[in-house]
């Protein structure tokens, strides 16, 4: 299948690229940039260009042209502003779901973050309540599409290697997880028709990736 991944330069989906590539599916990380498409492109990796921000549903559309799945891993990463919270994790989001709806494209894989859903402590600073309340109404309005969707929560990320092992469920304990064992459940998610309407919190743990995916 073909893949379009949102947020294609990012460190899970620079992860999630080979494995689904070496699979046999088409991927199309789409990224701002065009060393960054440049870097990316390869056998069975196809990049194209997409602002984010700058860009609206009928331009993500035309990049979803022809995928049979969206993967959302986009996000304003360690950007300092609240501002772009909203515009990346959630404008991103609403766009992409737009966007896959416009082009015909049922199955929508979003990379979101654990306990989103939890209330936000008073005392929480601005930056980082922009970012859980743009992450949670992001998967509001992907749980309220009519969209094939699976919603991956990761603990905190890390860029240790990958393990091959998680702990996979609708409510985990907070711990981190590697970006590569992140990338590995989006692949193994992609090739399981029962992932479809779940919502995962996802950690480091100790069953395979493949029997995390196919028992939640």
């Amino acid at each position: 299948m073909r893949v379009a991944i949102v947020g294609g330069h990012g460190k899970v989906a620079r992860a999630l690229i080979p494995l689904l590539a070496e699979r046999g599916d088409e991927v199309v990380p789409l990224v701002r940039k065009q060393e960054h498409a440049d870097e990316l492109r390869g056998p069975g990796v196809e990049p194209r260009l997409l602002d984010i921000e700058g860009q609206d549903a009928d331009a993500f559309a035309a990049a979803f042209a022809g995928a049979g799945a969206v993967v959302f891993a986009a996000g304003a990463g360690a950007d300092g502003r609240a501002d772009r919270k909203r515009t990346v994790d959630l404008g991103g989001a609403l766009k992409s779901i737009d966007g896959a709806q416009r082009a015909g494209v049922q199955r929508f894989v979003q990379v979101s973050a654990i306990g989103v859903d939890e209330p936000v402590p008073d005392d929480t600073g601005e930056v980082w309540r922009a970012y859980v309340e743009a992450k949670r109404d992001a998967d509001a309005a992907l749980r309220a599409s009519d969209l094939a969707w699976t919603i991956i929560r990761p603990g905190g990320l890390t860029d240790g290697p990958a393990t091959g092992r998680v702990l996979l469920g609708t409510s985990v304990p907070r711990g981190e997880v590697s970006r590569s064992d992140v990338a590995a459940v989006i692949a193994a998610v992609l090739a399981e028709p029962a992932s479809v309407g779940k919502q995962w919190e996802l950690v480091a743990g100790d069953q395979p990736i493949t029997e995390a995916v196919a028992a939640g």
